[in-house]
């Protein structure tokens, strides 16, 4: 090797980069997580890989792949159910009881302070962690419910916004049936997809005139898609007249905006969904942005104790609260936007167990592995040039009442804090990759398979296992103690040999599948070593 030319050998491929290509091909995760595991039964201690659980290629597309399948799973077993899913909670456990009675005590000795006319911050405090603690043991939900206030405004439609019927609500979440006249019965269901409007006149995905392209609205459309969405379910099962499931993904389009397709479960006219997509629409209840109040070279200061104050006067930005009390006080005010759906309303009926039912399920989850940005070609200049506008659109907007741009218009963020600054907002919708949708890519409804989507992997696991002739036994829970592995711990291996036995292992499933398979089948297994190659 040292007396080949220093050209050829640059030329030759790393070793560690084709472990790892060969660890794709298995289906192997790229960025296993290392993990001390304590067996309290044996005393012994183990490095365990776990799979990094990446939802995107560009991380990792095995892990990626296996989410992909996952979802695909979860919305095939949800959109023709025809029975009730059945769902029951589960019986409160020893820790989760011993946390409520501890967040007892404290509310308690919390109230004992504010009587006698004491600070309660610290016990404030505490609740707060303790009820964080709550949620994190898998309970739902606050122990008091809403402590603040919730703001209400009117309920009326905008003049502008066309009224929809409203049928009595029945308790179920199963469509209608309809018989033929040979006595078969069909199930129908819908997979719809929703655009946003035009911001202007676009060929491949860009504008032909970006001067004129309206990329405030398009970046503020993008921002609150979301919250539409969440609207149109509302509108949709008020007008059916049943609990609709749903299975939905949001993807981009070439010209960067997000879309909606969605899977529901049963039917209505198509006209009466088009009809609900036309009439949906979400108001923003957010002070205006008008006026740009604190430029780069003029930005407020932050001062202890009293948060964000004008540089010049010294006077108290308001918080959040209190620019929305002086927002509900004005009988005047008007949102900050109005966001709806454009006129390009897909609907379209599917029968179960179809080939379109398969293609639909294929086409909700095709870009799953991929992010917003994914969309963009960088050998476009002119498509280059439109994301540049539009991530620079999105650069000053507020995208929550806890972004630091709300500081440019004169507004202390929501839980405002030192070090915040305009066009620094760490939030996910102003990055270039998400294109200004910072909310969830998948929109599952509660009762649309009736499982999670860890008991959706757990069915997966339980497949496998029954294949390979193996039995999936309930693990004890307090058997194995789990700790992190410090950096640059000697006991873990390097990168590729941990990947070359994960592997191994994988070449040892397939093999005994393949077998199993075969012999089915009733022919002659092939050989191991055969099968390792072929896999």
């Amino acid at each position: 090797m040292a007396d080949l030319p220093r050209a050829v050998r640059q030329a030759m491929p790393l070793a560690r980069e084709v472990a790892v290509e060969v660890a794709k091909q298995y289906g192997v995760c790229i960025r296993p997580i290392a993990l001390k595991r304590l067996d309290t039964h044996t005393g012994r201690w183990e490095v365990v890989d776990v799979p990094c659980g990446a939802t995107l290629d560009a991380k990792c597309s095995s892990c990626a792949k296996r989410n992909r399948q996952l979802r695909k799973a979860q919305c095939r077993e949800g959109w023709h159910l025809d029975h009730e899913p059945a769902i029951t909670p589960d019986e409160a456990n020893d820790d989760q009881r011993w946390l409520v009675k501890f967040r007892a005590d404290l509310q308690a000795r919390r109230d004992e302070v504010a009587a006698l006319g004491e600070d309660t911050a610290d016990w404030d405090a505490a609740i707060e962690g303790v009820d964080a603690e709550i949620n994190e043991a898998g309970m739902r939900g606050s122990v008091l419910g809403r402590t603040v206030p919730k703001r209400t405004r009117s309920t009326r439609r905008r003049q502008d916004a066309a009224n929809l019927p409203k049928r009595r609500m029945t308790p179920t979440t199963l469509g209608r049936t309809f018989a033929s006249s040979d006595g078969k019965v069909y199930r129908p269901s819908l997979f719809v997809t929703l655009t946003l409007p035009s911001y202007g006149k676009v060929r491949d995905g860009v504008p032909l005139d970006p001067d004129t392209y309206d990329y405030a609205r398009a970046a503020r459309d993008a921002l609150h898609f979301s919250k539409l969405v969440d609207r149109f379910v509302q509108n949709l099962r008020r007008v059916a007249g049943y609990d609709v499931q749903y299975f939905a993904t949001v993807e981009p389009q070439k010209r960067f905006a997000p879309h909606l397709h969605m899977a529901i479960r049963g039917t209505l006219p198509r006209a009466e969904v088009k009809q609900i997509a036309a009439a949906t629409y979400h108001q923003v209840w957010w002070p205006q942005v008008d006026e740009v109040r604190f430029a780069d070279d003029h930005l407020p200061v932050w001062q202890d104790g009293a948060g964000y104050l004008d540089p010049a006067t010294g006077e108290v930005l308001p918080t959040w609260d209190q620019a929305l009390d002086q927002l509900d006080a004005d009988e005047h005010a008007k949102p900050l936007h109005v966001i709806r759906f454009g006129d390009q309303v897909d609907v379209k009926g599917v029968l179960a167990g179809t080939p379109d039912a398969d293609q639909c399920i294929r086409y909700l989850s095709k870009y799953l592995t991929k992010s917003l940005g994914d969309t963009l070609d960088t050998d476009n200049p002119a498509q280059r040039e439109h994301a540049a506008r539009m991530v620079e659109a999105l650069r000053l907007e507020p995208c929550s009442p806890a972004c630091p741009n709300w500081l440019r218009y004169g507004v202390q963020p929501k839980g405002a804090k030192p070090g915040m600054a305009p066009g620094r907002c760490r939030s996910k919708a102003h990055k270039p990759d998400h294109l200004g949708y910072g909310g969830r890519r998948v929109l599952v409804s509660r009762k649309w398979s009736n499982k999670t989507l860890a008991e959706h992997r757990q069915d997966r696991r339980t497949w496998v296992l029954e294949a390979l002739g193996q039995r999936d036994e309930t693990p004890d829970p307090h058997r194995y103690l789990w700790k992190p592995v410090p950096a640059g711990d000697a006991n873990v291996a390097p990168l590729a040999m941990r990947l070359l036995r994960s592997v191994a292992e994988r070449q040892r499933w397939r093999a005994h599948m393949e077998q199993l398979q075969a012999q089915a089948e009733g022919q002659d297994p092939p050989a191991i070593g055969h099968i390792g190659r072929a896999a």
